[in-house]
């Protein structure tokens, strides 16, 4: 029985020293004062993060994303809520059936999606527009919001809802005052998913992406085609950095959510 712990755990370690490699490597050369990218670094600087910022094309860049990705996870989280608690009280098959739909984007492969968009919006003019990548990443991050919001409200009591309606409340007011305090914790996770997803989409941005409204992401991987600048690594440990905050912020959201349950 010990052995077998013991090799679990290796295993699981060496799975977790796999998937950090990448991180590891990354963070030191993002502080390199050499040229070009090196590991280990020759020297240390904090230049390619001073480049970042200095560069009008890099911050457009960062602006778009950040408009993207705020602009689609709160629209994601009001249509993916909302959804999910029709879904929830659906009793048809039918209705219910609407969720394996809802879910596609996240089954059908990602090279697909994008060609698909693609000519969606070559036809109804949507290409290289802010609307554009807002509507794709929304398409994207509603997966995410509808799969935890529904984990909160199965885990709702349905009948204070009928109490609050049997003392007047219509169903839009009770839901806002009694249903979503409840189930806020899993909206809230569902908002810093989208958040992440719309922030790290890298396919669908270089389909449909371009001139003004260039992604960061696009822009990055253009960058590494044309020229393998030490500044994408300084990108890239940011954007790390960010997508880790968010899940700490989700644990985080968690384990108030049973803390809360677990007093009340």
């Amino acid at each position: 029985m010990a052995v077998s712990k013991i090799l679990l755990r290796a295993f699981v370690g060496l799975v977790l020293l796999w998937l950090i490699i990448p991180i590891v490597i990354i963070v030191p050369m993002s502080f390199s004062g050499a040229r070009f990218l090196a590991f280990p670094p020759p020297s240390w600087s904090l230049r390619w993060y001073e480049a970042y910022l200095a560069s009008a094309a890099w911050m457009q860049a960062t602006r778009v994303s950040l408009i993207v990705a705020v602009s689609s996870a709160i629209i994601a989280t009001v249509m993916g809520t909302a959804a999910a608690y029709a879904l929830n009280l659906a009793s048809s098959r039918l209705v219910r059936s609407l969720q394996v739909v809802l879910m596609l984007p996240l089954v059908v492969p990602i090279v697909i999606t994008a060609v698909g968009v693609f000519l969606v919006y070559a036809n109804v003019g949507l290409l290289a527009t802010m609307t554009g990548l807002i509507l794709a990443n929304v398409m994207l991050g509603l997966p995410y919001v509808i799969t935890s919001v529904l984990v909160g409200l199965r885990k709702f009591d349905p009948a204070q809802e009928m109490v609050s309606r049997s003392l007047g409340m219509n169903r839009l007011r009770t839901f806002f005052i009694v249903t979503l305090p409840q189930i806020r914790p899993s909206v809230i996770t569902g908002l810093l998913f989208a958040f992440i997803s719309a922030l790290d989409e890298t396919v669908v941005a270089l389909f449909i992406s371009g001139g003004q409204y260039q992604t960061l992401t696009k822009r990055m991987f253009t960058a590494l085609r044309d020229e393998i600048d030490p500044t994408i690594a300084a990108i890239s440990t940011l954007l790390t950095a960010v997508s880790f905050l968010v899940v700490m912020l989700v644990a985080l959201n968690a384990r108030s959510a049973e803390r809360s349950r677990a007093t009340s």
